[in-house]
């Protein structure tokens, strides 16, 4: 373990050094982040699932940089230009800036104008200025023509360029600029003229300037996105004759003779133009993308947790229906664990609108599959497909209705996934399935589906995609593990994101039930093919077996704590299964009983928790919503409506809210409150209920603009 990534991170993330140490001794075990938070807290003085991440996340950035030291070294060891000073400067620095400017001297370059003048002979000449104190340079210059340096001009402009490529490889040069650029930085924009109609989304940056350090994250992607699809020219800069007056302050000697200082100047002004600003430039680019897309991916990773843990329905039968016109609804019956047992087709909608056909096949297959719920998709034709329901069915049946965000369902029933599933059933078959799926399990229907499809994110496709995957897949393990897993019911594409599982011990885990049925017990996971005793250490605790005959199977107690149960029950002469039913023998446990060398209060009291609501679901209990039956299509809408609807989607700028038509409304951050909103986040969550008044409508664009400013 290297001592200096221990003191780094415990500066870094405010922690101390047994915290850090001990999390980065389990990450090396191969520990994942929810055992670690969840089963090792005595290890991490209870460190929450948020700091064990970024110990892992930064953690993982120090032996990347690490790895690029290593390589730097190896490169100007193989040149035989290592020097012990050098050495030692490489050793002690942990930015990556700075380990990258160190190099830029010994770095192997193509073809420079300075390499060329090199060649040339002219590096003596270069030297003689870089003096700063001999005279009579142009008459020494004279001393370095040849059949390649024909003239006095291009000899000295050949040592200029020696000298410009120096004074870009200078750390204190390159960090003046880098703080200037920090601190006075503007970035702009203007429009390519040619692409000018077609780029109207963007019109608010046709011609735009702002200090980069307060240019927000969701505007500086929107630039970036602009400038991508070549709507946009997009600057960084700072004020040029400013910035290379302050490198001249820093590479002109005060005693520099005036022959020497004019040749300097050129070459300054040469070096910043060329190879510094556009270098730094660049530089500031990436830096600054990379804060926004953090911002963004944090945005997007906040909103997916909220919609992963939405309520499910629970173990009822579900009839689904994804709407439609022109094809019909596709209609599917589901069983209490989301099994297909029936599908088909109606018409209550225009162009057919067999109206008294469809409601007697829905009565007949509600009564027939004893169905619990509807579920209607909430996309083209649902609010008038829930109108047919409400008029025509719900009154003969008192069966409850239920809207399902379709986000992403089409992209589902499309997919590898839907047709290993259901290779014999059509899309519109599988997108019908999966909103009922959706609405009995939110979490394990979701997991199938790509997150960036899923519609909760802010320009998810304009970030870093290996950043946004990691992000994201962390927070759908994070949500399948708090939530725990039935391990026979559930499919591999909800197991793969157990702890310590992944694909293939999933297909292997499905397998194995497949082939020798249920499980009976957490024990029998490790006959599952390669997976071993680490493997069983990592996952068990978050599999629930409630077939089990030892309740404990179907609870968050980890089996290596199955002895303490089995101790607390038999000092109150009862067994496991009764501690666990009454609450009163369970207040009679003293915990510092059982508090041992390696098992500590905080597990104990965890467990203590578990007793009293063993797998209890984390997730809230679903409430059911209605919007107004007056709203239907965008025409229905008209300046100071207010209305009930649903948010759907939360932005730095502003959020997104469902009135019931296909077109959502936006609230911007300024009309969320009477007071200042710094998160909107903080502010609202998705799926909440939300009163909001229309107080703007673009037709053309079709937007609308909402507010919850006194409503």
């Amino acid at each position: 373990m290297n001592p200096k990534h221990v003191e780094i991170l415990c500066t870094d993330l405010s922690l101390h050094k047994r915290q850090v140490q001990n999390t980065m001794i389990l990450i090396d075990e191969g520990a994942t982040v929810p055992f670690i938070s969840r089963y090792r807290k005595e290890m991490t003085d209870s460190m929450n699932e948020v700091q064990v991440e970024a110990v892992k996340v930064n953690y993982e950035k120090l032996k990347a940089v690490d790895a690029r030291r290593a390589a730097i070294i190896q490169s100007i060891e193989e040149q035989g230009k290592m020097t012990d000073e050098l050495r030692a400067k490489l050793e002690e620095t942990y930015e990556m800036n700075v380990l990258e400017d160190l190099y830029l001297p010994y770095k192997p370059k193509r073809k420079t104008r300075a390499t060329i003048a090199r060649e040339k002979g002219l590096e003596p000449l270069a030297n003689l200025i870089a003096d700063q104190r001999t005279g009579s340079l142009r008459e020494k210059a004279k001393e370095f023509l040849n059949e390649q340096v024909l003239t006095i001009e291009d000899a000295l402009q050949g040592a200029r360029d020696i000298i410009a490529e120096e004074i870009s490889e200078n750390i204190t040069v390159r960090n003046s600029v880098r703080n200037i650029f920090s601190q006075e930085a503007i970035i702009g924009t203007s429009v390519v003229e040619e692409k000018k109609d077609e780029g109207l989304k963007y019109k608010d940056y046709f011609e735009f300037k702002e200090p980069l350090n307060k240019c927000v994250s969701h505007r500086l992607l929107a630039m970036m996105r602009a400038m991508e699809e070549g709507v946009l020219r997009v600057s960084i800069a700072t004020d040029e004759s400013k910035t290379i007056e302050n490198i001249e302050n820093l590479v002109i000697k005060p005693e520099a003779c005036l022959e020497a200082k004019e040749q300097y100047k050129l070459a300054t002004a040469d070096s910043y133009k060329r190879l510094i600003s556009p270098s730094i430039e660049t530089e500031f680019f990436n830096s600054s993308k990379e804060k926004a897309d953090e911002e963004a991916i944090k945005v997007f990773a906040v909103n997916l947790r909220q919609l992963l843990l939405s309520p499910p329905l629970g173990k009822k039968r579900v009839l689904a229906l994804d709407p439609g016109f022109r094809t019909g609804c596709k209609v599917a019956c589901l069983d209490a664990y989301g099994n297909l047992i029936h599908h088909d087709a109606i018409f209550p909608n225009p162009p057919q609108s067999e109206v008294a056909k469809a409601s007697m096949k829905l009565i007949s297959l509600i009564s027939e599959y004893k169905i619990d719920v509807i579920a209607v998709g909430n996309g083209t034709a649902g609010r008038e497909t829930e109108a047919f329901i409400k008029q025509y069915i719900k009154p003969y049946t008192k069966i409850e209705v239920f809207t399902v965000d379709e986000d992403g369902a089409s992209i589902y029933s499309a997919s590898a996934v839907a047709r290993e599933e259901f290779p014999e059933q059509d899309i519109t078959v599988r997108g019908a399935v999966s909103i009922g799926r959706r609405l009995i399990d939110p979490l394990s229907e979701l997991v199938k589906i790509d997150p960036k499809s899923i519609g909760v994110g802010q320009y998810q496709h304009d970030v870093s995609q290996t950043k946004l995957k990691e992000s994201l897949d962390s927070i759908v393990v994070s949500c399948v593990n708090s939530v725990g897993v039935n391990l026979n019911t559930a499919s591999k594409y909800l197991l793969r994101y157990v702890s310590g599982i992944g694909e293939n011990l999933a297909q292997n885990i499905v397998e194995f039930r497949k082939n020798n049925g249920n499980f009976y017990s957490r024990e029998e996971l490790r006959k599952v093919s390669r997976l071993g005793e680490k493997t069983f250490e990592q996952c068990a605790g978050f599999l629930r077996v409630p077939e089990s005959k030892n309740p404990l199977d179907n609870s968050a107690v980890h089996p290596e704590s199955y002895e303490i149960v089995e101790k607390m029950a038999r000092d109150l002469n009862v067994s496991v299964s009764e501690l666990m039913k009454n609450k009163e023998l369970q207040k009679k446990i003293d915990l510092n009983k059982y508090v041992t060398k390696n098992v500590g209060l905080p597990t104990l009291q965890d467990i203590l928790k578990e007793l009293e609501k063993p797998g209890l679901d984390p997730r809230n209990q679903i409430e059911n919503f209605e919007f107004s039956d007056s709203i239907r299509v965008f025409e229905d809408l008209h300046e100071g409506m207010v209305l009930q609807g649903i948010v759907t989607n939360i932005t730095n700028f502003g959020v997104f809210v469902d009135i019931g038509i296909k077109e959502n409304g936006l609230i911007h951050i300024s009309h969320l409150s009477n007071k200042y909103v710094a998160n909107p986040a903080d502010f609202v969550k998705l799926q909440q209920k939300v009163k909001v008044k229309i107080i703007g409508i673009e037709k053309d664009r079709r937007r609308i603009q909402l507010s919850m400013k006194e409503v």
